[in-house]
């Protein structure tokens, strides 16, 4: 008996899914595989990194996954004059009326939130950039000696203009790595434009409505831990990850295009996304394909490529599907 009420939970957690993907589009046309990888991420307990020009529904897209789930939502644009403590807090300096005695009082900022959305975050200096690092990897604050615990659930959302645009700063390499995915977005196909500009200028636009709470979101957290992930499967991970890091063995495209390879989270960050996107799908057991989906994302912003790549124009996802398909994988 027990058996069968936890199946029907389960499956009960996974039609939850289906409503807040399908409450997402309600605002956001097309953009599949993208809102597929936002809710991995939100699944696996991971930030990510959405990358794309100006004007293609990033914000938006980040802005309906607040509104459709019942979390506190702040948003913080980064510009070039924003200070960390814009975005941690400061103390304030208070008096007593009653005894007259001075103290300071620590003002939470705006990363106090659930989910917070770093608004074009590549356009703010390293400095401002560096205090969200504790937050993303520790999910505290420290100010004043004083250590400040952060809401649960937390999640950062960052968006960037690509790095050759005016008036950006590249993440460095230690907070790029606090993102578990680097999500690319595309510009729309012919019938999606249309259809994005028809229900946008019209009368009424698109409506999200609430359908998730953060205890549902924190179950479904703990449920993609309980999903099943084999030994081969772990193995290849490892394999694929430390097969990244030029050295000897290292295929062609690693060496000649690869200065430094993925770390350690690397392999922790695909195989909870890969449990992510089995149990977003339905399945209880993550399977390759899931890990071959999920590389590119994982990975693309954890290698530091050579100068070779920039000249012979090899991105970091060519050298990521050169390295699956020379990688062996395991049967099962």
């Amino acid at each position: 008996m027990t058996k069968a009420v936890s199946e029907a939970d389960i499956q009960a957690q996974i039609a939850r899914l289906g409503d807040l993907r399908a409450a997402i589009g309600q605002a956001i046309v097309g953009q599949e595989a993208v809102v597929e990888q936002l809710l991995i991420g939100l699944l696996a307990g991971g930030h990510c990194l959405l990358e794309g020009v100006p004007g293609l529904g990033k914000t938006l897209l980040v802005r309906s996954l607040g509104e459709a789930l019942k979390l506190e939502f702040r948003r913080v644009q980064f510009t070039p004059d924003l200070m960390p403590s814009d975005i941690l807090g400061t103390e304030l300096l208070e008096e007593d009326h009653g005894t007259g005695r001075r103290h300071f009082r620590f003002q939470p900022g705006p990363v106090f939130t659930n989910l917070l959305l770093a608004d074009e975050l590549n356009r703010t200096p390293p400095k401002t950039q560096a205090a969200l690092l504790e937050a993303m990897q520790e999910r505290t604050v420290s100010y004043g000696g004083v250590t400040h615990e952060l809401p649960s659930p937390f999640f950062v959302l960052a968006t960037q203009n690509p790095l050759e645009q005016a008036g950006t700063y590249p993440l460095p390499e230690a907070q790029l790595d606090r993102f578990l995915l680097h999500i690319r977005v595309d510009y729309p196909t012919a019938q999606e434009e249309h259809d994005i500009i028809a229900q946008t200028t019209g009368a009424r636009s698109g409506v999200v409505p609430q359908v998730m709470q953060g205890e549902e979101v924190l179950a479904l957290q703990a449920r993609v831990r309980e999903v099943h992930f084999s030994e081969a499967l772990l193995r290849w991970v490892t394999t694929l990850v430390r097969a990244s890091r030029p050295g000897d063995g290292a295929i062609e495209d690693i060496r000649k295009y690869v200065k430094w390879g993925a770390g350690p989270r690397a392999g922790q960050s695909l195989v909870l996304a890969a449990k992510a996107r089995a149990l977003l799908q339905g399945r209880l057991a993550a399977t390759r394909e899931d890990v071959v989906a999920l590389a590119g994302p994982v990975m693309r912003h954890r290698l530091l490529l050579s100068f070779a790549a920039e000249a012979e124009g090899r991105s970091a996802d060519d050298i990521i599907a050169a390295l699956v398909r020379a990688t062996p994988m395991p049967d099962a």
